[in-house]
């Protein structure tokens, strides 16, 4: 949170096991106060950085453009989503090499990884094809511990750009909190059963339908949608390490 921030007690869904917040304040909070934070940004960072750690890739989260930051760490910055090569677009990484390291750009759920890494807290970045992957690590990870999940969300283009909250990534969200154990918040409570819901209607149509899904589609990208809708397809999670993220140790 900003400096001289406040927050209410309220806000902290303490007494919780599972806990579920928004954006880049959510991060902040729940990075403060949970022994793990997962990150889920469905349309598209999480999904590519599924689609790159299955290739056999690394993944350097940036804020934003970064060149001198991705120089540092020998990483390849990733281009911009509609040009050629390697982008944010979870399909244009199906032939990544194996041992790259990527930097990828995004403004919501690589920021949030660099807000939470910040913090003490383990950091892993979820999506729906590694769900099951990233709530069994998360869960030893914990020891015990809260788990918090933040769905990233998107940015409106107005002054200030405040956050939109996108169905994709609490549906997201709700497919990670539905594999942990222990006591929900009324928050990861209803964003698990969100997921049951866009399950049960297939989850290809509700992510093509949502707002962000239809951009992608009008865009030229729905060849993402297809990707980010296979739930359980991997069993890599990904987890934020000395700033990259790397398949976490499977669990014991």
């Amino acid at each position: 949170m900003g400096s001289g921030a406040r927050v209410r007690n309220e806000h902290l869904q303490d007494g919780y096991d599972v806990r579920v917040e928004w954006g880049q304040e959510g991060a902040a909070l729940l990075g403060l106060t949970c022994a793990v934070v997962v990150v889920v940004d469905v349309l598209s960072f999480c999904t590519a950085v599924d689609v790159a750690l299955g290739r056999g890739a690394t993944v350097l989260p940036l804020a934003g453009r970064d060149e001198q930051a991705a120089a540092a760490r020998g990483a390849v910055l990733a281009g911009e989503r509609d040009g050629p090569g390697w982008s944010l677009s979870p399909s244009s990484l199906l032939t990544l090499p194996a041992g790259t390291c990527l930097a990828l750009p995004s403004p919501n759920g690589a920021a949030l990884c660099v807000t939470a890494g910040r913090l003490g807290a383990h950091v892993l970045a979820g999506c729906l094809r590694n769900a099951a992957a990233v709530a069994r690590t998360a869960q030893h990870l914990a020891a015990g511990g809260p788990i918090g999940v933040v769905p990233a969300g998107e940015r409106w283009t107005l002054p200030g750009a405040p956050l939109r909250p996108a169905l994709e990534d609490v549906v997201g969200a709700g497919a990670i909190t539905a594999v942990l154990p222990g006591a929900f918040s009324p928050e990861a409570e209803l964003a698990a059963q969100q997921f049951a819901a866009a399950r049960r209607r297939g989850l290809r149509g509700v992510l093509a339908a949502g707002a962000s899904g239809r951009e992608l589609v009008t865009d030229g990208f729905g060849a993402d949608i297809a990707l980010a809708a296979e739930c359980d397809t991997g069993d890599v999670a990904p987890r934020l390490r000395e700033g990259l993220l790397a398949p976490a140790a499977a669990p014991a």
